[in-house]
């Protein structure tokens, strides 16, 4: 533990780090760099997870009409931005921004910003504006509803690319390109400490013997023990791990071992082993409006050494859950494009 590989998450972290890839999948079918705009009558829509859909039927220039389909983000990560269930309705007439499909452009289209015929806003991407203004609510204990932003989800997974990894970790990342290959497409989500960095709501409940965290993506959920029971044996293993924790003045400490094997363990790219282990520190900062959630990371199969991270949660106890569950064929349907 004497050698460490740090690095620290900062809210100020430019967003140029390939938002989109960094959330379900890849944008690679569409056009990024290329803004359209559409108008029409909302036919279809699905409020789902892990993505939005609509399907908005476009006048043309000679008066015909058309559908477009519209992918958006997730419900749970739409949610905290202000895209909620019932932010659309069949029958709406609305006009979005986005990008065109690479194939059939005139077909479909990758969602940013909606605006309603009243000129309500509303946001469709992980890299869209909120349409909430921050508060100035301030938490006394670690216990609420936390929302990490997306400057530091980007930031954690960003920074994969300095880690330092095995001869098997670089192998991995290099065979690991292919977007059609996220465990989430199985409604599986990404491996901690990177899942408690999607940008989606995190409530902690702090009870006598544990600590239950919800964490709004796909049906993601930690209990840490308080109670001094030891980790099982190696053998028993699952995907978020067994966690045990005790306090240290008002900051939980957690240890978490027993984790599967798991592709996306780390990253989009790096996976994990069965001798994955995390420590994990949630504070509370001085002006109570943040959770500082800092740590060491292991795995002896693919980080040559342990990697140290912090970064930080803000406080939204208003904040609700999307409450979705993950739909496995909206998972899915992105591999036939």
């Amino acid at each position: 533990m004497n050698k460490i590989a740090k690095f620290v998450l900062a809210c100020s972290m430019p967003v140029a780090l390939a938002a989109p890839a960094m959330a379900h999948h890849s944008a690679a079918a569409y056009n990024t760099q290329q803004e359209v705009k559409v108008t029409g009558t909302v036919t279809e829509y699905k409020f789902k997870n892990p993505h939005v859909y609509m399907t908005v039927q476009v006048k043309k220039a000679d008066g015909s009409t058309a559908p477009m389909e519209v992918e958006a983000g997730a419900a749970s990560v739409l949610n905290p931005l202000g895209f909620t269930r019932d932010s659309v309705s069949v029958g709406d007439v609305v006009t979005i921004v986005g990008n065109p499909a690479r194939s059939n452009a005139d077909k479909s289209m990758l969602g940013r910003d909606l605006f309603k015929s009243d000129g309500t806003y509303y946001p469709l991407n992980i890299a869209s504006k909120s349409i909430y203004a921050p508060g100035n609510e301030t938490a006394t204990s670690i216990a609420g509803t936390w929302f990490p932003p997306r400057t530091e989800f980007n930031g954690f997974l960003g920074g994969a690319r300095n880690w330092p990894v095995t001869e098997k970790g670089k192998a991995a990342m290099a065979a690991n390109t292919d977007p059609r290959a996220t465990t989430q497409k199985d409604c599986i989500p990404i491996g901690a400490p990177a899942l408690m960095f999607y940008p989606v709501a995190n409530t902690i409940t702090v009870q006598r013997d544990r600590v239950v965290m919800k964490v709004d993506w796909l049906d993601s959920e930690r209990t840490i023990y308080l109670d001094g029971r030891k980790h099982p044996p190696a053998s028993e293993t699952s995907l978020l791990g067994h966690s045990v924790g005790r306090w240290e003045g008002n900051t939980l400490v957690v240890e978490t071992t027993n984790f599967k094997e798991h592709p996306m363990g780390f990253s989009n790219s790096l996976p994990s082993s069965t001798r994955k282990r995390l420590t994990e520190r949630f504070g509370l900062s001085q002006d109570g409006k943040s959770l500082i959630y800092s740590g060491v990371m292991e795995d002896p199969e693919y980080l040559a050494k342990p990697v140290e991270w912090s970064g930080q949660w803000l406080y939204r106890p208003n904040m609700p859950h999307s409450n979705e569950k993950c739909d496995l064929e909206v998972a899915r349907k992105f591999l036939r494009n």
